[in-house]
């Protein structure tokens, strides 16, 4: 499928430098189930064209969405349109190929960020099953295109047969090229009322942002936003609030304040997440695994940190760690950030191999969660068995559940913990782990530190004493 834009602003060799690419130079990306090309057929002072070609391997393809056909016949994942129509995979590709002239970035001529340059675009086979044309117009006309449809048949040499859900798209319109940009990356998808890839919260956030500006006051805002989130109820809901909220408030309504102890629940999990993923920078150390993973927002974390070369995931669900892997987005990274990481499914309770040689070891709000009495078996598989150099452990403070209004005396946070130490219990614990195998103890808090109670988590360094070597 191929998207092309094409300016008339003088000199429109500026196009060049608004999309970050030469325009003598045929590039190419690589994507997590083909290839994207990037071209300028014609490049003058008075016309320019960018053309973005999508490579889909149909093979990739179908290993990429195993286990997810979202049809009702058992061939769908070999016979259909998805390697040949202009759907989530363009998306993803305008966002991979051209991110920084969405984020608003041009570094060799930042004053043209801002300039409205007229524009045409052709998208070929854009696929809109439900709605057709009408559906084009009614989201593209309302931010200013001028709209030119032409529905493709289903074979031209049997006319009979009728029209297609297939259409080529002309738009033409004079705004600056991020605003383009958005408009494409979000009403693409939005058209085709699929997705190759997990939509989960994450989503919402890039809703937010690429339809910041314009969505909130667009006529048709709940259906962009309900396919764009592929008419999941509850993900629509908490978008179409914020949309909600970005608009003027009238004089008889009050904006209710989140309490603070809603603030600092909201901002607990990120600060904790931060503490771990700095105590590990801080460390030095290259290879990192976390246990008990969950959806993987620490491995996100470390990610962006080029200091950790080896990240391992492993958790008990395998649930889990397939939401892990679609929130990393594991799928379109590239080569060298896949090779990075690894999921694995696994118990805490139980010697796991895997473990063997990583330098630190991530255990996140996870000790809570087990009974008491196999905690000596976790210990073990920890500690004694795999023997990492360093270990950071956070688990909730129980003297600071007083601070959280909901809670009643003597309550737990979390309904599957099973037990919440004191600091001094919490202390007296990873001493004698220090004091058994070998490590020494580090003590730090997470949060907000209060008065008598402390702070709401409570964290540990466990770092192996590595006996000096006698120097001859």
């Amino acid at each position: 499928m191929l998207l092309q834009i094409t300016t008339t602003h003088k000199p429109a060799t500026d196009l060049g430098y608004l999309l970050h690419k030469h325009p003598d130079k045929f590039q190419t990306f690589e994507l997590s189930v083909g290839k994207a090309h990037i071209f300028y057929p014609e490049m003058s002072a008075d016309r320019a064209t960018a053309c973005l070609l999508l490579d889909i391997d149909a093979v990739e393809l179908v290993r990429g969405v195993e286990g997810k056909n979202q049809e009702n016949f058992a061939l769908a994942n070999y016979v259909n349109d998805r390697p040949y129509v202009a759907s989530s995979f363009m998306s993803v590709a305008i966002a991979k190929t051209l991110a920084t002239a969405m984020n608003g970035k041009c570094k060799d001529k930042p004053e043209l960020v801002n300039v409205a340059m007229p524009f045409e675009v052709l998208l070929t086979a854009l696929p809109a099953p439900r709605g057709g044309e009408s559906l084009i117009r009614r989201l593209f006309e309302p931010l200013g295109y001028t709209v030119e449809v032409e529905r493709q048949t289903l074979d031209k040499k049997f006319a009979d047969w009728g029209f297609s859900k297939y259409f080529n798209l002309k738009l033409q319109h004079t705004l600056p090229v991020q605003a383009l940009l958005s408009h494409l990356y979000v009403l693409i998808p939005v058209l085709d009322n699929e997705k190759h890839y997990f939509v989960g919260e994450d989503e919402i956030e890039k809703l937010w942002q690429k339809g910041e500006g314009w969505l909130a006051q667009h006529p048709e805002k709940e259906q962009i936003t309900k396919r764009y989130l592929r008419d999941l109820p509850s993900l629509t809901r908490i978008a179409l609030a914020r949309l909600q909220d970005e608009k003027p408030i009238n004089d008889t309504e009050t904006e209710q304040e989140p309490t603070e102890a809603q603030k600092r629940k909201e901002t607990l999990h990120e600060k904790r997440l931060q503490a771990v993923a700095q105590k590990l920078a801080e460390s030095g150390v290259e290879s990192v695994a976390d246990v008990g993973c969950g959806e993987g927002k620490l491995i996100r974390l470390l990610l962006k940190n080029k200091q950790f070369k080896q990240i391992l995931g492993i958790d008990v669900s395998y649930h889990e760690l397939l939401k892990a892997k679609q929130r990393l987005r594991y799928d379109d990274l590239p080569i060298k950030q896949q090779e990075r990481v690894t999921l694995a499914q696994g118990s805490l309770m139980y010697k796991d191999s895997r473990l063997k040689g990583f330098e630190a070891v991530a255990v996140v709000e996870v000790i809570e969660h087990l009974e008491l009495d196999r905690l000596q078996a976790f210990e073990r598989v920890l500690f004694e068995y795999a023997q990492p150099k360093m270990v950071v452990l956070t688990t909730p403070n129980q003297e600071y559940n007083v601070m959280w209004d909901a809670l009643t005396a003597g309550e737990m946070r979390h309904t599957d913990h099973r037990f919440e130490w004191t600091r001094a219990e919490f202390q007296a614990w990873a001493n004698q782990i220090g004091a058994k195998y070998g490590y020494e103890a580090f003590f730090f808090a997470v949060g907000e530190e209060a008065e008598q109670v402390g702070a709401p988590s409570q964290g540990v360094v466990l770092q192996k004493n590595i006996p000096e070597k006698n120097i001859l």
